[in-house]
């Protein structure tokens, strides 16, 4: 493209430039020479900015997705650890659950011995009419 850019300019040059003004045609050969030059540092640098925002965008694009990755990371500890909890926590009700049973058998037991014992006076009351 720069080729076919600067062979245009300098046909265009040549055909409003006589042989015998060489003096114009060496300063308009300069002009499109630095033309030339110019559009060629302008499309350069134009492909470096495009290359640098590029780069950045690629760049803020891996930052996003790590930071992405470290919050569904933090997310999956906060939740294993509220199973871990509430694990704990129904063990503890299963315990407490259990530890209220065994208070139940034992006062059953109790009432049924105390039944048991005022039935055994009573019928020895009656045996001996006392």
């Amino acid at each position: 493209m720069k080729n076919l850019l600067l062979s245009s300019i300098l046909l265009l040059a040549l055909s409003f430039t006589s042989c015998r003004d060489t003096k114009k045609s060496e300063s308009v050969g300069d002009a499109i020479e630095n033309a030339a030059d110019a559009a060629g540092d302008a499309v350069e640098n134009a492909a470096d900015a495009a290359g640098d925002a590029v780069d950045s965008a690629v760049d803020a694009a891996s930052d996003a997705a790590d930071k992405a990755g470290d919050a569904v990371d933090g997310a999956v500890n906060a939740a294993g650890d509220a199973v871990d909890n509430i694990k704990a926590k129904a063990g503890d009700a299963v315990d407490a659950a259990g530890d209220a049973v065994d208070n139940v058998k034992a006062k059953a037991g109790d009432a049924a011995d105390n039944a048991t014992d005022a039935v055994k006076k009573e019928a020895d009351k009656l045996k001996t009419g006392i």
